[in-house]
């Protein structure tokens, strides 16, 4: 009776009511469908190198003597930024330029003079072997003719020493016939001078074979001597000559090496003003003050390019790495823009912006993450643009889209640490070739 009494208070079934309707809720709204994602964090950036923000150099140490910009001012490709002056003692004349031209000038002379001794030098060489031909024939000749003497000589000796035999032999005759009084005292005597001239023309005939034999072997050894004295002046006329060579190389070699110094004086001037290489804006000065040594190579300011073709860089973990291929679609969440972001519901997320997945790093970042480089989505609609106002180095949160799960899959994965699930069945025919290969 007690217990037929009791009643449920009014207020406690209006809380069951409302924990059933949420519970009925929940459960059913387990059901709808929740597009997973992987979701990374970044910043804006450029695609292509170019045109990210640099750095620029100056090419030679100098002092800093005047600044022509200021930091966020809008420079154009060649226009000037500063000038440096010189500090290095080798480049202080100022007309370092003229006295190295005038250095070229006269080592030029000096290879012209060099080239002119080389071609006196062979000149001298075909005189002087022209020179020892005619000499050679000449001093052949002089030996055939002394060789002719000698035998003519010769031929004369026979002869001069018959005629003495003959002369002797009528003396001996003539005296035996003088005893027996055939012939008178003066055919003697005259036969006596025949034999004394006779033998006279023999010893003379003698020293001129003599003479003829000398002359012959003067004109032999002649004949040695002119080829090598001519042998010995050709022999330093091709000396010369290699040390005319010798130093038309060596003249050739300091005159390159002037005509090098020239030129890099001459460019190094033209380092001494800094340009800008593209048109940007000049982001922060590194250098500061005038009077300041830089060194060569050394950073001086740096340049945001003009317009340039935005990216984003984002960086996921290496686990989800294998979902993403190059043509992914990509939902961003730019800093400073507000959104409504509902990651598994894209349609129903407010201010996010599309965009694709560019490229893939091939290895990791310092963080362990991979980068990808998601560009803006070419068949966007006007809607899905990104702002203009994006500067490089803005905040990014990005989601990359994959496959359509119910949302207690979703729940169930996260709760369990798994990754989500391949999106083979929806891939792209492109993309699917690509991952069987």
């Amino acid at each position: 009776n007690s217990l037929n009494t009791l009643h449920s208070p009014k207020t406690a079934k209006i809380v069951y009511r409302w924990i059933l309707g949420i519970v009925v809720v929940v459960v059913l709204a387990m059901f709808l469908p929740w597009q997973q994602n992987i979701n990374g964090k970044g910043y804006v950036t450029a695609l292509t190198p170019q045109d990210r923000p640099q750095n620029i150099q100056n090419a030679v140490a100098g002092q800093i003597r005047e600044w022509l910009v200021r930091e966020g001012d809008v420079v154009k490709k060649g226009d000037t930024l500063l000038i440096i002056s010189e500090i290095k003692d080798d480049y202080f004349d100022p007309q370092i330029l003229i006295r190295t031209q005038e250095q070229i000038q006269a080592k030029q002379d000096a290879i012209n003079a060099y080239q002119a001794k080389i071609k006196a030098s062979d000149n001298q060489i075909t005189a002087l072997r022209q020179g020892l031909q005619l000499s050679l024939e000449k001093t052949r000749n002089k030996l055939l003719q002394a060789r002719l003497k000698v035998r003519s000589d010769s031929a004369d000796l026979i002869a001069v020493n018959r005629n003495f035999q003959v002369a002797k032999e009528r003396l001996d005759r003539g005296e035996t016939m003088y005893k027996e009084g055939t012939i008178s005292l003066v055919d003697l005597e005259t036969r006596r001078l025949k034999l004394q001239e006779d033998q006279a023309k023999l010893v003379s005939q003698n020293q001129k074979l003599g003479i003829s034999r000398n002359e012959l072997i003067n004109a032999r050894i002649e004949l040695s001597s002119v080829e090598a004295d001519y042998q010995k002046e050709i022999a330093k006329a091709f000396s010369d000559r290699s040390s005319a060579l010798s130093s038309l190389a060596e003249g050739e070699s300091e005159l390159s090496k002037l005509r090098n110094k020239y030129e890099n004086i001459r460019i190094r001037r033209d380092q001494y003003v800094v340009h800008a290489p593209q048109d940007g804006y000049i982001v922060k000065t590194l250098k500061a003050g005038l009077g300041e040594t830089i060194k060569e190579g050394e950073s001086i300011v740096t340049l945001q390019p003009n317009q340039p073709e935005l990216a984003v860089e984002l960086y996921v973990k290496a686990m989800d790495l294998s979902l993403i291929a190059p043509g992914r679609h990509v939902r961003l969440e730019f800093d400073g823009w507000p959104a409504l972001q509902f990651s598994g519901w894209p349609g129903t997320s407010v201010g996010t912006f599309g965009g694709t997945v560019a490229i893939i790093d091939r290895v990791n970042s310092k963080n362990g993450e991979y980068r990808l480089l998601i560009k803006p989505n070419p068949q966007g609609n006007e809607n899905e643009l990104w702002p203009e106002q994006l500067r490089i180095g803005s905040g990014v949160n990005g989601f990359v889209m994959l496959k359509d799960v119910p949302i207690w899959w979703e729940v169930w994965r996260q709760l369990n640490g798994f990754p989500p699930d391949y999106l083979a069945d929806i891939l792209p025919n492109e993309e699917k070739k690509e991952e069987k290969k």
